[in-house]
């Protein structure tokens, strides 16, 4: 707008007298900052904030619908956790899986059926070996590197022309403008505003809905809030005794009994090692404000030519890995981690066992943490990490296999953008969760309540990490909080547990931190889903604004329930396909 002000300027200005045009120039200038500076904030009819796998298949349906939308990412990268890591995709069974999030995976096979996609081995190499692996015929694949993912991300926003906008936060505190129950706009730290006719919130923290006024939680459910059994504090799903080499396989992932809590075995003076709850478990049953782990799923390699070794991080102190180290004493024998195959000799490492990447205990103040204090968080979840990998790799008091086959692997030099090798993404299993027109909880999970309003299935298993060490009445350390129970089938997602309450606000849609119990999300957080239900929050909001009608006023049957049809939506489980 302005530079086209300035040539029409520059025309007239050549009409004057010689001596004339630098004053107007000048005048004409200062006129057109001026109007620039007052310019309408720009007006989209959908604005997503969070550049997640929910965010982008947002976009992408909106624009298929013939909206505007505006993509706004806080960080430099789009894609989440499932660019970030996590490329061992966790789904429960591929039944439940459409739309654009089928496209995906589609696009990720087609990315890997190109030779020149296979740098560091050979395609016939590769065999993925993880709990989702890609069968013979498959149209989709189900593995895939960090950059192959953001690579056919971005082939579908180019396709659609997605705009796409990086490094803007929303102002938490002052950004959000409101009328009555509707935003009007969202204003980000360095000021720019960006109004919409309809928003959704695609971020794993909630920060949008949380500034919008809208109701949330943090934390776990009482079992008799909801009328569960796997909610809240439960030290019997945890503390299974494990001896021997074939019980350190069990999915408990906990510590061996006797493990001494203190940092002089035996002396309670001497005070608890790090991580330890001194104020745990608490009552069994009951809710707290406590959260499950959060780790960063890294992407390593064993090829030479690629491999960053594991160094020591600056600050590195053998105290904080002292109960690793004793649960290995204890009888320990097993790799503390998941180190599932991904393409060209690359792994998607997560935790596994008592003592791994999950930093237990030390995520509680993320959801409502400033920036400032989540980068802080982050920066210790990362140096945890980073101390860990080197303590497994080279510490003496590892067992020798477990040094020896640690050290064989290390940080990529081609997938993210630290010199490093490690990510930024924090995997964020939880944080806020909106308390919507509807909850889904244990009971949606196991097939006991079902919904008529589906926008989505899902079918992993009732998965929560663990969310604290305690010392139990033996005086030894154990876990808290690790949950794994499978669903029966793939069940339905409500439309309602996507949106606020209509008192609270009427253009407002939450794919990501969606209206469920700690349990439930538990079961509903994997990045596939999270890809289904950023679509079909796109449609709402599209169908929406051409009804001009509140969120929670949208026809189901009338109208969404064709649209989801449309747009290949699994709306009911029709019979396996499992993995």
């Amino acid at each position: 707008m302005l530079s086209d002000f300035l040539k029409q300027s520059l025309i007239l200005i050549d009409t004057y007298p010689e001596k004339m045009r630098l004053t107007h120039l000048l005048l004409y200038l200062f006129i057109g900052l001026t109007a620039c500076n007052h310019q309408t904030t720009p007006e989209y009819d959908l604005v997503i904030y969070g550049g997640t796998s929910a965010g982008i298949s947002a976009a992408v349906q909106a624009k298929r619908m013939g909206k505007s939308v505006l993509l706004i990412e806080p960080g430099s990268r789009v894609g989440g956790l499932t660019t970030g890591g996590l490329g061992q995709t966790d789904i429960g069974n591929k039944a439940a899986i459409g739309g654009i999030s089928r496209e995906f995976y589609e696009g990720i096979k087609e990315y890997y059926q190109n030779p020149d996609n296979w740098m560091w081995q050979r395609m016939d190499e590769y065999l993925d070996g993880g709990q989702t692996r890609t069968s013979h015929g498959e149209t989709s694949m189900w593995t895939f590197e960090p950059s192959a993912a953001l690579v056919v991300y971005h082939q579908m926003m180019q396709q659609e022309g997605v705009e796409v906008i990086y490094q803007e936060k929303l102002d938490r505190s002052n950004g959000v403008e409101m009328d009555a129950a509707k935003i009007l706009s969202i204003k980000t730290l360095s000021g720019k505003r960006y109004s919409g006719r309809m928003f959704i919130d695609a971020t794993y923290e909630g920060d949008l809905l949380a500034a919008a006024g809208v109701s949330y939680t943090v934390g776990r459910e009482s079992n008799s809030e909801y009328n569960e059994t796997m909610n809240g504090v439960n030290t019997t799903l945890t503390d299974t005794t494990r001896t021997g080499h074939a019980a350190s396989n069990a999915i408990n992932h906990n510590f061996y009994d006797g493990v001494d809590p203190y940092i002089e075995k035996g002396n309670i003076q001497s005070g608890l090692l790090p991580g330890i709850d001194p104020d745990g478990p608490g009552e069994e049953g009951q809710g707290d404000l406590r959260i499950q782990a959060y780790c960063y799923r890294m992407c390593l390699t064993d090829h030479p030519e690629n491999r960053i070794p594991f160094e020591k991080p600056t600050g590195y102190d053998e105290l904080n890995y002292e109960l690793l180290l004793r649960n290995y004493e204890a009888g320990e024998e097993g790799f503390p981690w998941i180190n599932s195959k991904m393409p060209n000799r690359k792994t998607d490492t997560n935790n596994r066992t008592g003592f791994s990447t999950d930093f237990i205990g030390q995520n509680y103040q993320y959801p409502e943490a400033s920036y400032q204090q989540r980068e802080k968080i982050e920066e210790a979840h990362r140096k945890y990490q980073q101390g860990l990998m080197w303590t497994l790799a080279y510490h003496p008091r590892m067992p020798q296999h477990i040094r020896e086959e640690v050290s064989r692997w290390g940080t990529c030099k081609d997938e993210f953008e630290r010199d490093d090798g490690w990510q930024k993404q924090l995997y964020i299993r939880e944080a806020r969760r909106m308390r919507g027109e509807y909850v889904m909880t244990q009971a949606n999970c196991e097939g006991l309540e079902i919904v008529e309003d589906v926008v989505g299935m899902a079918a992993y298993g009732m998965d929560s990490h663990n969310t604290q060490r305690y010392i139990t009445n033996e005086g030894f350390v154990k876990n808290e909080g690790n949950v794994e129970a499978k669903v029966a089938s793939p069940y339905p997602i409500s439309y309602r547990s996507m949106i606020p309450r209509k008192a609270e606000c009427v253009n407002l849609l939450v794919p990501v931190c969606l209206s469920a119990t700690h349990i439930a999300f538990g079961s509903i957080r994997m990045e596939p889903v999270f890809m289904v239900l950023g679509q079909s929050a796109a449609m709402a909001a599209c169908l929406s604004i051409d009804q001009q009608l509140a969120v929670q006023d949208l026809d189901y049957d009338g109208l969404l329930k064709k649209e989801l049809i449309k747009g290949k939506q699994v709306l009911n489980w029709e019979g396996p396909e499992t993995d």
